[in-house]
């Protein structure tokens, strides 16, 4: 591997820093690599441990852990990228000085990206990956995404390709090889780029992670919208104490139908418990039961959203077990759909949101933008891809229902999926992490075993994470099985679970 010497010092040897290797570079040698697309702005050593995001974008580890104070030595790049003439692209690759494992991780952006995803990097650099992010076209807060129209397929999909192909023109710069395999790990809105780049752009990837995928926005953000208007009715609302009341009596009903009570649900689908039975009775305790309009804003929430005037049933509610993480706030990214894309206005009120024409309108042309369902990825699977989805059954934005449907589509349309494509459903986690359940564990090491060495996942570990200290295992079991309790031992421990 290059040693990351000044400028004035190097000497570029043939074949000195690994057997295939036709021509590596020194770390500042890098300003004069050519980019397809774009420049190298800069490129610098890093010594070990020395790394500072810039400010505002330090990020943080679980618990608020400063990723980068225990990373080794690196070269960091910065490109700027303009596939098209309103595109201004940042991103940043990041080479290991020692230990390159051979390969490639891109990481993912939230909600409308705008800034370089640094703690992501971190983790993949500490594992021995060179890694890259981007910005994908835009800073700062999200209307920036729609500032014209290249940047704004930039965000929906542009950008990801672009920083993929140059990271592995970089890699290929400083190494003299390119990467043996490329990986892209993302949640979110990472997750949806995820999908995005197995449909899209198949030959990007040897293996994709996509977590809670918001993968559907036309549909997606009405379900949000109605979670929220069935929250903020003043009718229906439903203060903190009256949602814990309800996931209460949701554990009480559900709990053991996996085998144990261990307050998280294995699997949601089989619970159904009707909120009618919180219905106030004469005489009991208003503090104690719900109105008949509150148990009814429940049961919408667990339904989700549906034309009024067709009854269609337009996207998957929240399931239950979910409740403790219900918010009356919107979803922003929702918000900012509708104002930015739908109907072009900044002061629209997601109060008036009309579920069958509004939805008739969402449905067509340009509003499509951030569309990536397409069930048919057999472009990426027949050229050896695999693709890893999860999601947390306690999830309170995006309805984890969806990614199940998606998983039943994909399997019928995709050629080669059993053998290219897992899903995961993580009990009581909620949106990319928390909650009550295991939300600690690492699909990268699973994703290299299959896409490596062949070995497909059936069983991933989880931990769950209290205080700083573990206090539960629990296997994740790929969908359609789930862990049940074999009968005996610990309930925390996960070799006392199968999935099944």
């Amino acid at each position: 591997m290059p040693k990351l010497t000044s400028l004035s010092s190097v000497v570029i040897v043939l074949g000195l820093f690994s057997p295939t290797s036709a021509l590596a570079a020194t770390c500042e040698q890098l300003t004069a690599l050519t980019v397809g697309g774009g420049t190298v702005t800069s490129a610098q050593a890093v010594a070990a441990g020395a790394f500072t995001p810039p400010t505002g974008r330090a990020g943080g580890g679980p618990g608020g852990a400063n990723p980068f104070v225990k990373l080794g030595a690196f070269c960091r790049v910065a490109l700027t990228l303009k596939p098209a003439a309103g595109s201004d692209i940042k991103a940043e690759v990041w080479l290991p000085a020692s230990g390159w494992n051979g390969k490639l991780q891109i990481v993912g952006n939230g909600g409308f990206a705008g800034t370089i995803s640094y703690p992501a990097m971190a983790n993949a650099l500490a594992a021995g990956y060179a890694t890259a992010s981007t910005d994908t076209g835009h800073t700062g807060p999200s209307n920036n995404t729609f500032v014209n129209g290249d940047v704004l397929i930039d965000f929906a999909h542009r950008a990801i390709h672009e920083t993929t192909v140059a990271a592995k023109a970089t890699v290929d710069g400083f190494y003299g090889d390119a990467p043996k395999l490329s990986y892209f790990n993302g949640c979110s809105t990472g997750g949806r780029q995820a999908l995005t780049a197995a449909q899209k752009y198949p030959e990007d990837f040897n293996g994709i992670i996509a977590g809670a995928p918001a993968s559907y926005t036309s549909k997606q953000t009405f379900g949000q919208i109605w979670f929220y208007q069935a929250l903020a009715d003043p009718v229906s609302a439903l203060p903190r104490e009256k949602l814990a009341l309800v996931h209460d009596a949701v554990m009480n009903a559900c709990d053991g139908l996996d085998g144990v009570k261990d307050g998280v649900l294995e699997n949601p689908l089989a619970c159904k418990f009707d909120p009618k039975v919180l219905v106030c009775k004469e005489g009991v305790d208003p503090a104690s039961c719900l109105t008949p309009a509150q148990a009814d804003g429940v049961r919408r929430i667990y339904a989700g959203p549906s034309n009024p005037r067709t009854g269609a049933h337009i996207f998957p509610g929240l399931e239950r077990g979910s409740e403790l993480g219900w918010n009356p706030v919107p979803v922003g990214y929702a918000v900012d759909y509708f104002k930015y894309i739908v109907f072009k206005d900044p002061n629209w009120d997601p109060k008036s949101l009309n579920y069958d024409s509004d939805f008739e309108r969402a449905s067509k042309g340009d509003n499509l933008v951030f569309e990536a369902n397409d069930p048919d990825m057999s472009a990426f699977t027949k050229r050896g891809g695999k693709l890893i989805m999860y999601q947390g059954w306690g999830e309170p934005g995006i309805p984890p229902g969806n990614l199940v449907r998606y998983y039943d589509d994909v399997l019928k349309k995709t050629k080669n999926a059993k053998d290219s494509v897992r899903v995961f459903m993580v009990p009581g986690m909620g949106h990319c992490g928390g909650g009550n359940g295991t939300s600690s564990f690492d699909f990268v090491p699973v994703l290299d075993e299959w896409a490596d060495r062949g070995q497909a996942p059936t069983r991933v570990n989880a931990s769950r994470v209290r205080d700083g200290k573990v206090d539960r295992t629990r296997p994740l079991c790929a969908w359609p099985q789930v862990a049940r309790y074999k009968g005996s031992g610990s309930i925390d421990d996960e070799a006392n679970f199968v999935c099944k």
